[in-house]
């Protein structure tokens, strides 16, 4: 098992793409710490995981825009269990769907709190424990309208864009510690965001509801995909690539440990601002 006994918290660990991946830590030998504000959803998914798997899950209510919240985490995760070997960061929202016009100004502000303020916290509350232990592996959700527009989603598409340049900081800041941080672009995947988006109807724009409606009826991206390609980011097969966002369906991470010192010594799987020149434009 190649996370044995390694301690993992996860936020939105409870439901959808978090519990996904907490199942596929818990398969592979790791304790786990679930974070969600959804109470019902924690102890149901606490129970789902100990029944297939002889881990300890541990669960946590808790609101991660409020600092003292997370800081209650990571006490409760060392008390628990001594150290944090792992985070991801899967509590997020869509915040409001439609033009920004239409935007109620505090649901979007609330986007932003929870996915990339959220994500901050978080990171912020556990680095000093891997800092000292010099290791650690940290995974971030990108997202739709992270690496290019999504109109009528901006507090969604705007919070990701920042949660990738985030991990991109913040990964150069903490590399000589040993400790790999990187995002994942999951693509379109079957959660409670499809059913939000369907319900939203034309305000989410004709061409997304139209996606959607296909991806409804057709199927897309199971969160069980996700949880492979966090599980490797996580595992010592991808040690040493950090600060990068991986796509799912479009990038070959599973041949990326051979490529690694290309990948790291130069700018690919990160955003970036293309010059005109770049495109054959001479201004």
């Amino acid at each position: 098992m190649i996370l044995k006994d390694k301690i993992s918290i996860i936020t939105g660990g409870s439901s959808g793409i978090g519990k996904a991946i907490a199942k596929a830590f818990a398969a592979e030998g790791s304790h786990l710490v679930l974070v969600s504000n959804i109470e019902s959803e924690l102890e149901s998914a606490k129970r789902e995981i100990k029944v297939s798997y002889p881990v300890r899950v541990e669960t946590l209510l808790i609101d991660v825009t409020k600092p003292e919240d997370v800081a209650n985490m990571v006490k409760f995760t060392i008390a628990e269990f001594d150290t944090i070997d792992i985070l991801v960061n899967c509590a997020g929202i869509y915040g409001p769907i439609g033009l920004i016009t239409d935007n109620d100004t505090a649901e979007w502000l609330k986007a932003i709190n929870i996915n990339l303020n959220g994500t901050f916290l978080c990171m912020q509350a556990v680095l000093p424990t891997m800092m000292k232990q010099k290791k650690g592996k940290i995974v971030n959700m990108g997202g739709g309208g992270g690496a290019s527009p999504l109109p009528r989603f901006s507090a969604y598409g705007t919070s990701k864009a920042g949660v990738i340049r985030l991990t991109e900081t913040i990964a150069n800041e903490v590399k000589e510690y040993n400790i790999d941080i990187n995002a994942i672009a999951p693509g379109a995947v079957n959660t409670r965001f499809l059913d939000q988006a369907l319900a939203a109807g034309e305000s989410a724009g004709k061409d997304f509801l139209a996606t959607s409606i296909k991806q409804k009826n057709e199927g897309g991206v199971p969160p069980e995909k996700v949880a492979e390609l966090a599980l490797f980011l996580v595992s010592s097969e991808s040690d040493g690539l950090s600060g990068r966002l991986i796509s799912l369906l479009w990038d070959n991470w599973r041949d990326s440990p051979r490529h690694l010192e290309e990948i790291m010594s130069s700018d690919v799987y990160t955003l970036r601002r293309i010059i005109p020149s770049e495109r054959g434009y001479q201004w």
